[in-house]
């Protein structure tokens, strides 16, 4: 399957997961393993997937799925996840736990409870549906215990947020389509939607979201903020804003470079280079504003990047940075709207010394 540009469509690790646990419980009733066994998504596709490791014991069965997340760059392509699945005593339905390389919840603030498995609902509600379809097709009770692990979890893990969000011991096991769109950036978005979910659930009063390792630094220097008050904002301000409009945290300070603050200041939400563009003739309009005069606003509008407006706006004393933080903490409260959220800037260049505030 694949999208209108030609790139391949994914599957999430949910998807595997729920796989991997319809072959190893058809194993268990019946002694085989489907391969390549299908499933029924969310929206009613039903991909196929094969097996890349099967065991059948005497009152359990496994069966492992490596993901494929088409041409998304996810960090969890190529893992192998495994589901075990065991009987459980009648009237006990399905249960869930963390294998090796899941991980383990011990912060509030998720859709799942402190303890729990990083399990996420809609993957459990999709083999806990594929268990009792499964049951009712062989006359047999829908009572297991589902294991889920993956290989290499635990590193994989660290390359994700899942340590900031108190996710423990490996990776989440996500999804709500059981599809990975190529490059959507739906798993970033939901990890800052997480964060801040944590950070409201743990009495964090100020969140700082960051463009970049760079900026969170600063972030960390200047207010002291603890790892799990800081948002790893990449490009995504429009992200930030929109869900702090819904869920507002009392105090919000972003901080970037002053090439992507400027293009905030401009009225862009999406930061990437790809869907947004420095404004030369914005930054000399800004320029303009504190009477700069024509030789300096013509260097502007000619310059190689906001870096080089930033250096000759210095030079000749005039603050591009602070303009810019004003002008994007007024994009910041526009977009926030009536949500009681008080928002700082903070711009730096590329060294991380602080350019400008507003």
């Amino acid at each position: 399957m694949t999208t209108t540009a030609g790139l391949r469509y994914g599957w999430t690790t949910g998807a595997c997961a729920t796989a991997a646990t319809v072959s190893a419980y058809t194993a268990l009733l019946t002694g085989s393993f489907p391969d390549p066994v299908t499933i029924t998504l969310p929206k009613g596709q039903r991909p196929a997937f094969a097996l890349t490791r099967h065991e059948l014991g005497e009152d359990s069965a496994s069966a492992s799925i490596t993901k494929d997340a088409g041409d998304d760059p996810d960090v969890t392509h190529g893992a192998v996840i495994t589901a075990r699945v065991r009987s459980a005593e009648r009237g006990a339905g399905v249960s869930f736990s963390a294998g090796p390389g899941v991980g383990t919840v011990t912060k509030p603030g998720l859709p799942l409870a402190v303890g729990e498995p990083a399990i996420n609902p809609v993957p459990r509600s999709m083999m806990i549906a594929a268990i009792a379809e499964l049951a009712a097709e062989h006359g047999a009770r829908p009572d297991v215990e589902i294991q889920i692990s993956v290989d290499s979890g635990e590193e994989i893990a660290l390359h994700t947020w899942n340590p900031r969000l108190g996710i423990l011991g490996g990776i989440s096991i996500l999804g709500t389509t059981g599809i990975v769109v190529p490059y959507s950036c739906a798993a970033w978005i939901d990890s800052i939607r997480r964060g801040v979910d944590v950070a409201r659930a743990v009495g964090h009063q100020h969140v700082g979201a960051a463009t970049g390792s760079t900026s969170e630094r600063v972030l960390t220097q200047v207010y002291g903020l603890d790892e799990e008050a800081l948002l790893d904002m990449g490009d995504f301000a429009g992200a930030v804003l929109k869900y702090l409009r819904t869920h507002p945290v009392p105090r919000l300070t972003i901080a970037g470079g002053i090439g992507k603050l400027a293009k905030l200041a401009d009225g862009h939400l999406d930061l990437h280079s790809g869907r947004s563009q420095v404004n030369l003739e914005f930054l000399a309009s800004l320029a303009g504003e504190v009477s700069a005069p024509p030789s300096l606003l013509e260097r502007i509008r000619t310059a190689n990047s906001a870096l080089d407006v930033l250096q000759v706006c210095q030079a000749a004393g005039v603050p591009i940075g602070d303009l810019v933080a004003s002008r994007a903490r007024l994009m910041c409260e526009q977009t926030l709207g009536d949500a009681p959220v008080a928002v700082d800037i903070i711009v730096i260049d590329r060294a991380g010394t602080i350019v400008g505030r507003g």
